[in-house]
């Protein structure tokens, strides 16, 4: 007879958080996953969370495009072979102050600390319908679970917004200078690939198209055995992120599991879908995850550069990989995948 694991027993049977608890009710919803979880079933989480080391991201100077010739062509290669081997890398000297950073960080710790009924029942933030997401859609084991909270937030929502409140004012502030990072650097991986295409950028990633993620990541009581966020890639051009210290980011490298290092100083840029689409294969969207800490909270804010739903993307160099497909197209499938299979299937579904 497998034996029930007693830690799990107890998270279930432990009553569920008082009505002015910030975290989400994880246990309540999906209990039936937790329920006579065996010690052979966590046994196989903790193997897929295996990683075999911890190491640090390509980490890029961008000063040096202010420089000489050699140091900007020099930086311009750094960014494009980093896309291409690892897929993510981080920078620093960015051109974000830490003020704005620390600023972000500190209104969004005080949205996500509000009771959860009002987090789910109010929206006293004006963001729209259906912007306060936690968990996962339908989960159909543990792995499919994602023990996190956020607010994925179009930017039309708070582009404008006058002061409307704290936050929505931070975020726009925020926003304003990670979007001119981003088009800088998407215009550097466009150019490296050697096309023109520096205006494509400008004209179908405009602000009020893009998004930004706040992610809050409870202390989880069965961690390391779960994720903070199930392993995905990004449907977007390009993803900065700015997280704090606590570390749980992972990603794939030579086909393994690897855990990145956390650099305070530096922001964390990913490929997302639409530019391993646009590029042919040549720069890679690769599967990251959060792992969930038993002890401690884990706070993150990602920028996702996003043209507009109407955007055709197509490889820029021909035979294609991919079949055409609008953005609109590529999220609803995504959408539709998460909630018939409780996991995102990604490019697969394009290819020619």
């Amino acid at each position: 007879m497998v034996k029930s694991v007693n830690h799990s027993e107890h998270l279930i049977n432990q009553p569920i958080g008082m009505e002015e608890s910030p975290d989400p009710p994880f246990q309540e919803k999906y209990k039936n996953l937790f329920y006579g979880l065996t010690d052979i079933e966590l046994a196989k989480n903790s193997e897929e969370l295996l990683v075999v080391e911890e190491r640090e991201l390509p980490l890029i100077d961008l000063n040096m495009l202010n420089l000489g010739d050699s140091e900007r062509e020099a930086c311009k290669r750094q960014i494009a072979e980093a896309s291409r081997e690892w897929g993510f890398f981080q920078v620093v000297n960015h051109g974000i102050s830490n003020q704005v950073l620390e600023k972000m960080r500190e209104e969004q710790m005080k949205a996500f600390k509000k009771p959860f009924h009002e987090k789910t029942n109010g929206n006293d933030l004006k963001f729209s319908t259906g912007s306060y997401i936690w968990g996962t859609p339908s989960p159909n084991c543990l792995t499919q679970l994602s023990w996190s909270e956020a607010y994925h937030v179009p930017l039309s929502d708070i582009l404008g917004c006058g002061g409307l409140c704290t936050l929505s004012s931070t975020m726009e502030q925020f926003a304003a200078k990670v979007s001119e990072l981003a088009q800088k650097l998407a215009e550097i991986l466009a150019e490296k690939l050697g096309r023109n295409y520096s205006s494509f950028f400008k004209e179908t990633c405009l602000q009020n198209t893009c998004f930004i993620r706040m992610n809050r990541y409870p202390a989880c009581p069965i961690s390391p055995e779960m994720f903070g966020l199930m392993p995905h890639t990004d449907s977007d051009f390009l993803t900065i992120l700015h997280q704090d210290h606590v570390g749980g980011l992972q990603l794939v490298k030579d086909g393994k599991w690897i855990a990145v290092k956390p650099n305070s100083e530096a922001l964390i840029i990913n490929i997302g879908d639409l530019f391993q689409v646009w590029s042919n294969d040549v720069y890679k969207s690769i599967h990251h995850r959060v792992v969930a800490n038993k002890l401690k909270e884990r706070y993150s804010t990602a920028y996702f550069l996003c043209p507009s739903y109407d955007t055709v993307i197509q490889s820029c160099v021909e035979p294609s990989a991919y079949r055409r497909f609008s953005f609109r197209e590529y999220r609803q499938q995504v959408q539709k995948d998460v909630r018939s299979f409780g996991y995102k299937v990604g490019l697969s579904r394009f290819l020619v």
